[in-house]
């Protein structure tokens, strides 16, 4: 796994670890047993503080999806992935057409994020 960092999102580094190993392990990218990237690895592909890494998976441990085993690593412990369906995967191709149909009309990465988190809000709502 190699983690993405966006310095300009306003979201703590740590929690963008966090938030791409727990999308990983929703998506199935991740699965139990899977060993996650050292600290060091982490921080020489990214540049991010060994530390900051390190906040993220005791916080991943602290939920129970991740494990550390001493001289070994950290290893993914349960995942929060769902059985694979027919619905998941027509939602998917149709999701994938509809980023082909916006990438067409010039947006770009922020454009499409911006407008799929407005669509969750809208049909989400939290709380």
């Amino acid at each position: 796994m190699e983690f993405r960092i966006d310095r300009r999102s306003g979201v703590a580094t740590y929690l963008q670890i966090v938030q791409q190993v727990q999308q990983a392990l929703r998506l199935g990218i991740l699965v139990e047993g899977d060993r996650l990237p050292t600290a060091a690895q982490v921080a020489a592909t990214t540049k991010v503080n060994p530390n900051t890494t390190l906040k993220a998976y005791r916080e991943l441990e602290r939920e129970g999806l991740v494990e550390p085993r001493p001289g070994l690593g950290t290893f993914v412990s349960r995942t929060l992935a769902r059985p694979e369906s027919a619905a998941d995967a027509r939602l998917r191709a149709e999701l994938r057409s509809w980023m082909d149909r916006a990438r067409a009309e010039g947006l770009d990465r922020e454009d499409v994020r911006a407008l799929v988190n407005s669509a969750l809000a809208d049909r989400f709502p939290e709380g």
